[in-house]
């Protein structure tokens, strides 16, 4: 029988990127040049202020040498095979910027007890916006986005895309991208991130 209880939130993504920043010998500073990222913002998420999208987290983990599953996980974790049941998976908090979502997606970790991983899962739920809100951006690596629920758009400076149940679509994330959900319900869509 399915587990029914709701995934869990991730307290430590924030501690986890400061120890590893810290243990690297790097100040805010250095990891804000060596990302593009501002203090700030690098702050905020060592802070847990902020919850970052799966993009700056990739840049973070770039920077410090590290797989971006580090930041998921309670360190120590480093079996062959993992299981991740349905109530162990780690929740993003949905920062709000004046009542919406600051990024318009919320993401679920899949295998965050899995270290040295060559991919990223994540179940990731985008909701309805208009496209002048919509924010682009880009990372190093691959993403491939499976659609299970909703209508997803998906945009570049060159095209635009509209994924319906079941469509599949595979990118270089290199480039500048976004997402939205059209109409009016949510869209989920499994979401595998390849490293560099």
């Amino acid at each position: 029988m399915a587990n029914s209880r709701t995934p869990q939130n991730d307290p430590a993504i924030g501690q986890n990127v400061k120890s590893l920043r810290q243990a690297m010998g790097y100040s805010v500073q250095d990891l804000a040049e060596y990302t593009g990222l501002s203090r700030a913002l690098i702050t905020q998420i060592e802070n847990e202020h902020v919850s970052p999208p799966i993009s700056t987290l990739l840049k973070i983990a770039n920077a410090l040498q590290a797989d971006v599953s580090f930041f998921f996980q309670d360190q120590g974790h480093r079996e062959k095979t993992v299981v991740v049941r349905s109530d162990e998976r780690l929740l993003s908090p949905r920062r709000q910027v004046k009542g919406k979502v600051e990024f318009g997606y919320s993401y679920e970790a899949l295998a965050h007890k899995k270290a040295f991983k060559g991919m990223e899962p994540f179940l990731v739920t985008f909701d309805p916006k208009p496209a002048e809100e919509v924010i682009q951006l880009s990372h190093e690596g691959e993403e491939f986005h499976f659609l299970l629920s909703g209508q997803l758009e998906f945009s570049s400076q060159e095209q635009t895309i509209v994924l319906d149940p079941g469509d599949s679509l595979y990118f270089d994330s290199d480039q500048l991208h976004g997402f939205r959900a059209l109409g009016e319900e949510q869209a989920r869509a499994l979401v595998v991130v390849s490293h560099k």
